[in-house]
Formats: structure tokens, C-alpha cells, sequence
């Protein structure tokens, strides 16, 4: 179900699933622009993309795919990897920033979870129930080793440059190829094992 339906029929679960939404994915963008940056890539810093302000962040067909379908995106964060000091680990550790803010944001939302032990039918527990949940979501969807998904441009620093040239010229076509594997639910069982390794790794660091 898409954001406009639960707006219609559900002002108050729009508002505690949208905001989460909107900034865990804006968190993700931000940790590949700050990790390139702090590598020695400053695109992202000129162009204005290390902010938290949503309106430097937001596609517009993203955005709407969001609303009508449930399923869209946030304009990439430009990074230049030839700007980076080592481009293959920049490569590596660029693509791993956004998952990696993801999983961080999770286990916040877990430790506050067990810290406060607020009502499980109380608004702040719905919060951060959906906040852990979006940021796992995202996180587990992002590792997988399709372009222009992160999980490909990490798969990148560790092949050879043949296989990664090879990875390369797939990205014009990921966007189909991943629309059609969802719609078919190929790559369910794979986002299933990652939500599983990400949830087990968050429980073994939970105080």
C-alpha cells in the first residue's frame, strides 16, 4: 500500500511511518557523502547534500512512486570515486556507509526501546518500532549485489576490475532487473536472509 492510501485512511500511522521513512533514507544518502568526504571526495559537500534538509534529498518520481506504490527512492548523493585517496577501499567503504547508518539507526531504536520500555501501545513505541523496522528494510534491500544497489558496488572492492567493469555495465539496466525480480519475488528470500543477519548482529550488540 502506498503513502497517499494510509494519508486517506490513516492520518496518524502516515505521519509515525512517513517521517521515519523520509529521514532514514536521507541518514543513508548522508553516510556515503560524509564517508567520501572524510575520504577525500568533496561532490557531495559542494553540491549541498551533507544536510538533513529533505528538499536537498527528494526525487520528485521517487517521491511519488512512494506515495502511489510504497516502493521509491531519494536522489543519490554524487560521490567522485577517482577523488578518493584509495578507490578501492573508498569504493568499498562509501557503499557500505548508508547500510551501515541503517543498522545504527536500528539499534538506537532497539537500546531505546529496552532503555525507556515505553507502553507497547503508546505512539513512541509505534515510533520506534517502524524506525527499526524501515532502517533493517533498507538496509537488507541495499545489500543486495544488483547496480546501482550498494550491495553491488561493495561486491566491486573485492572482484577484479574485469568483473567489476562487468558489474558496471549492468548498472543502466538494475533498476529494471531489480522491479522485475521484486515483482516476481525472486529476491524475497534473499532480502529475508539479510533482514535475518542484520536483526542477529543488532541482538548480539544490544546491552
Amino acid at each position: 500500500m502506498g503513502l497517499l492510501n494510509l494519508l486517506i485512511n490513516d492520518p496518524v500511522t502516515f505521519v509515525l511511518l512517513a517521517v521515519p521513512l523520509l529521514y532514514s533514507i536521507i541518514i543513508h544518502e548522508l553516510a556515503h557523502g560524509w564517508v567520501a568526504y572524510r575520504m577525500g571526495d568533496q561532490t557531495a559537500w559542494w553540491m549541498g547534500r551533507l544536510s538533513l534538509n529533505p528538499l536537498r534529498h527528494l526525487d520528485p518520481v521517487g517521491t511519488l512512486m512512494l506515495f502511489l506504490f510504497g516502493f521509491g527512492w531519494a536522489k543519490p548523493v554524487p560521490v567522485n570515486f577517482n577523488n578518493l585517496r584509495d578507490t578501492r577501499k573508498g569504493l568499498l567503504f562509501v557503499s557500505a556507509a548508508g547500510i551501515v547508518a541503517n543498522m545504527a539507526v536500528a539499534f538506537m531504536a532497539f537500546f531505546l526501546h529496552r532503555l525507556l520500555s515505553p507502553s507497547p501501545s503508546g505512539v513512541f513505541a509505534t515510533l520506534l518500532y517502524y524506525l527499526a523496522q524501515i532502517n533493517i528494510m533498507l538496509a537488507a534491500f541495499n545489500l543486495i549485489p544488483i547496480p546501482p544497489l550498494d550491495g553491488s558496488k561493495i561486491l566491486m572492492g573485492f572482484v577484479s576490475p574485469r568483473l567489476q567493469d562487468s558489474l558496471s555495465r549492468l548498472e543502466p539496466y538494475g533498476f529494471f532487473i531489480l522491479i522485475g525480480l521484486l515483482y516476481l519475488g525472486v529476491l524475497d528470500p534473499l532480502i529475508a536472509f539479510f533482514r535475518w543477519m542484520i536483526l542477529m548482529l543488532i541482538r548480539l550488540l544490544l546491552p
